[in-house]
């Protein structure tokens, strides 16, 4: 199978379509980690304030849950993986949950957001307001730039040059994260509007690092 969209060195490859199809269709050596943010099945798309109230209001993403087995399915592709939204899963007890602090200081959103993770190490917490970031937000879940550069320091079999993949890429915050640290990227997004999004993200980090 071929990407819809891939970098000149052929390092980062984004597909357009559903993941469920591609994965089981796609043929990499080896990828070193999962690290994706999937649908939680809490119908974020009908919040006013999350969605509606900012454009979003039309999508339908996420009605309902993934497959769990589907989801352990997309675990085993990798030694280490990071699930943003793990705790809406039955997946195994872990010893490593990775938590987003966003520093609401007593407002009425969720204060943090978790990470279901296999990696053998203690819990972790990282603090940023999600206010504003990386020029605005395209995506009702979509996860800073930082954030996913911190989960991939988490998984610590990573260095430069390691695959990872993003099942559920949305607007490619993961992918401009592996651009930032020199990791391979496989991406995949269903809705059109976002993978396109991540296209432009990707591309634009790619260009920033061509004039350094």
């Amino acid at each position: 199978m071929k990407p819809t969209w891939q970098s000149e060195d052929g390092s980062i490859q984004l597909y357009h379509g559903d993941c469920r199809k591609i994965l089981s269709a796609l043929s990499v050596e080896k990828v070193d980690a999962v690290i994706t943010d999937p649908p939680y099945g809490i119908n974020i798309n009908k919040s006013q304030r999350l969605s509606i109230s900012r454009g979003f209001g039309e999508d339908d993403w996420d009605t309902e849950k993934i497959d769990n087995d589907f989801l352990l399915n997309i675990i085993s592709f990798a030694p280490v993986s990071v699930i943003w939204g793990g705790n809406y899963y039955e997946l195994p007890s872990t010893r490593c949950v990775l938590v987003w602090d966003k520093k609401n200081d007593g407002r009425d959103f969720a204060d943090i957001e978790m990470a279901w993770t296999n990696i053998d190490h203690v819990a972790r917490i990282f603090r940023m307001r999600p206010q504003n970031m990386d020029g605005g937000k395209v995506h009702p879940t979509q996860k800073p730039v930082a954030l996913m550069m911190w989960c991939i320091e988490q998984a610590k079999i990573l260095t430069g040059g390691s695959m990872v993949i993003d099942p559920y890429m949305g607007v490619g915050s993961t992918g401009v994260a592996c651009v930032k640290k020199g990791c391979k990227f496989i991406g995949i997004e269903t809705k059109r509007k976002y993978f396109d999004i991540a296209v432009k993200r990707i591309e634009n980090e790619l260009a920033q690092l061509r004039m350094f």
